[in-house]
């Protein structure tokens, strides 16, 4: 594959594969599953951390009353860096080595948490934990800025925060609760202490094994993960912020560099509006959850079945995203996904009985889950490595005020509504606070979901009904780009043509990419061939169909996903032609080799080069007699499909030739995709829809009558030798 000035590949790849597979695919990444084994290290130490914490300074506290503020004291000590530094953060993981900073991080934690332990006072252990705090909301940016550095390819961004998600909210939750209960009820079993002090120390020894999990994690990190040094190794196409090493930026110079690029960004600035409402709603619905339950009269156990369906409905959703968004585009799937969780809000908000609330809160948690590992997975994979440390810290710090404002707020606007009750098909319902607010939170949710969309979405000429109609048939999603393939009887033309095509298209404003026909690499594919002592036809037509699934899993459909425009020579329907008439194979039992191996992908547009045949390829057994065959074959299938097809006279220069590709390619696409090719008036004739029709009704014809002549032809040529 040749990339093309302005081009790129960069995108999520959509091939079918397991949930199982893929996982053991990126676990495979030895410098991943160690950074994994350190992430559950050091969540099991966040939670632990809050667990023992809490226990310590209902310890060193002997006031009642403080202490029942003890479990807040610690909370609010913990997420109060996010909402003060966390952009900080940011600015280090982009402008020092990442592992440097989290090795540092690490040891400060450790630090911090032993000193608690050995100062023995309720004041210093808040402001060890606040401290502690601190480092964390430095150490995460870097952490999640680093990991697609590790992976092999940019699609793998979106498995490995899946595995980050159930590591730090599944694995490490259960081993953090559970190493608490054992170290707790070691005492109760052994009589390790005696007395009345014996809770205290038994509280410093977590906190002590707390920050040596810490300490292991800087250990590993500073001596077997030197990859999360690197930098840049998926670099993006037409990049746009310098690595501040390179050009030396301060600190202020950075954020206001992160800001201006966020204000440049849409896919950037779409992604933090939808998340700015969908954490809004998220808060609304957590701080409203007790009072709602109540408002259903179902008592205490409506409220623990709601938080239960929430929480399922997440993990649900965490774990079906990477489906889905082989059926959508990310940047769809977001939008649509915060959308939908508004929508489920109100109803939430207006539903009378418990059923519906179960069902409708597990709809909001699942879109939430789509809609955060969607988010994250956007920056991991479509934000330049020089400025997705800040990307990151943003979204987190966003991800914390707005929880923690909302949440505050949420309460006092619950009390501005006096509870009444009402009567709803003979079954009564308390009208509360709580509705009016989940129906505000519900509707800016939607609102930001909406703005969010039309700032992400490339105004790709597929309508979303069309992509949601695929996602509800369980069909693969229609490419984000455009394929556009040239076919010929000879690879010298379509190589030509090519080329020039994909030079045109570059001066656009669309990313372009050029791939070639494998099988026209003569060394590689005889190689292979050779290799594996392959003489017969049905053996080189599987070890082509392989190249050719490569190629198309590899580097075609990752372009098509991120938007490019891919121009490719000869994709499926000249090798198939050759292999049909000059082999003798079935074209039934091709075509159905040819779509297993694509996955079905066929160009936007096909355009047949119509060549008078009389010219032999060099290094190439291919008789006139046989490109006549061909010829006649390939006209066949752009009859059987005109509207996928145009036929363009190449008889006559290279130059003339390319002039009347690009004219059928305007003609095809005029006003279904914008920046598809330069804006010279020179060179885009302004043609309206009826021009279009006369345009394709023109090939088709043509091709049709090439299809009758073609015999004719073959006859006469045979009948001269």
């Amino acid at each position: 594959m040749r990339s093309v000035p302005g081009a790129g590949s960069d995108g999520s790849a959509s091939a079918e594969a397991s949930t199982i597979h893929r996982v053991r695919r990126v676990l495979a990444i030895r410098p991943f599953r160690r950074l994994w084994g350190v992430t559950y290290l050091c969540s099991v130490a966040d939670w632990l951390n809050l667990l023992a914490l809490t226990s310590l300074s209902t310890k060193l506290l002997s006031n009642y009353t403080a202490q029942n503020f003890a479990f807040v004291g610690v909370v609010l000590t913990n997420l109060l860096p996010g909402l003060l530094f966390a952009p900080i953060g940011g600015i280090l993981a982009d402008r020092f080595d990442r592992r440097k900073v989290m090795v540092v991080c690490d040891f400060l934690r450790c630090g911090f948490l032993l000193s608690i332990a050995i100062v023995g006072a309720p004041w210093w252990l808040f402001v060890a934990n606040f401290l502690v705090g601190c480092c964390s909301i430095m150490w995460i940016p870097s952490k999640d800025a680093a990991v697609p550095n590790l992976l092999r390819r940019p699609d793998q961004v979106e498995t490995a925060n899946q595995l980050g998600l159930v590591m730090t909210y599944g694995l490490a939750v259960i081993t953090a609760a559970g190493a608490n209960a054992l170290i707790l009820g070691a005492n109760t079993t052994f009589h390790l202490f005696q007395g009345s002090t014996a809770d205290l120390y038994i509280a410093k020894i977590v906190v002590v094994i707390n920050g040596l999990l810490y300490l292991t994690s800087g250990i590993l990190i500073a001596t077997r993960i030197p990859e999360l040094s690197l930098r840049d190794v998926h670099k993006l196409p037409d990049q746009k912020v310098k690595n501040a090493d390179e050009e030396k930026f301060g600190f202020g110079d950075m954020v206001r560099d992160g800001l201006r690029f966020v204000k440049s960004t849409p896919l950037v600035r779409g992604l933090l509006i939808g998340a700015f409402g969908a954490f809004a709603a998220g808060g609304a619905v957590v701080a409203s959850a007790k009072p709602y339950s109540s408002s259903l009269l179902a008592g205490d156990a409506a409220f623990n079945l709601l938080v239960l369906a929430v929480f399922l409905g997440l993990a649900t959703g965490m774990a079906l995203a990477p489906k889905l968004a082989r059926r959508l585009p990310h940047d769809r799937l977001f939008g649509i996904s915060i959308v939908v969780a508004g929508l489920s809000l109100v109803i939430i908000a207006l539903s009378p009985h418990l059923a519906i609330s179960v069902i409708a809160v597990a709809l909001t948690g699942f879109c939430a889950g789509i809609a955060f590992l969607t988010g994250v997975t956007i920056i991991g994979s479509r934000v330049e490595d020089a400025i997705r440390g800040r990307v990151n810290a943003i979204y987190q710090s966003m991800l914390k005020i707005v929880l923690f404002g909302s949440t505050i707020v949420t309460p006092a606007l619950i009390g501005l509504v006096r509870p009444h009750q009402i009567n709803v098909w003979g079954s009564p319902v308390t009208i509360d606070g709580t509705r009016p607010v989940m129906i505000g939170g519900g509707l800016l949710a939607v609102l930001l979901g909406v703005i969010a969309y039309r700032q992400m979405d490339d105004r790709r000429s597929e309508k979303i009904l069309t992509d949601l109609r695929n996602a509800l048939r369980r069909a693969p999603r229609r490419v984000n780009g455009f394929l556009i393939a040239l076919e010929g009887t000879t690879a010298i033309n379509t190589a030509s043509q090519a080329a020039r095509l994909s030079r045109w298209l570059g001066t656009g404003t669309r990313p372009v990419v050029l791939a070639a026909d494998p099988a026209l690499d003569e060394r590689r594919f005889r190689s292979l061939i050779s290799d594996a002592s392959l003489t017969g036809a049905r053996a080189q037509a599987l070890v082509a169909a392989a190249v050719r699934a490569e190629l198309v899993e590899r580097e075609i459909q990752p372009a098509l996903d991120a938007g490019s425009v891919v121009v490719m020579e000869r994709f499926v329907d000249s090798p198939l032609a050759h292999l049909c008439t000059i082999a003798g194979l079935d074209v039934g039992e091709l075509e159905g080799l040819a779509d297993w191996a694509t996955g079905k992908l066929r160009p936007d547009l096909t355009v047949l080069l119509d060549a008078e045949p009389g010219q032999r390829e060099q290094n190439s057994s291919v008789s006139v007699n046989d490109q006549w065959r061909v010829q006649h074959l390939l006209a066949e299938m752009a009859a059987a499909d005109p509207d996928r097809y145009v036929v363009v006279d190449a008889d006559g220069t290279d130059d003339e030739v390319a002039a009347r590709v690009r004219t059928a390619v305007l003609a095809v696409f005029v006003g279904r995709l914008s920046g598809l090719a330069p804006s010279e008036p020179a060179e885009r004739p302004e043609l309206d829809h009826s021009t279009h029709a006369v345009a394709t009704a023109d090939v088709v014809e043509g091709a049709v009558a090439e299809a009758e002549l073609a015999p004719a032809q073959e006859v006469s040529e045979v009948d001269a030798k």
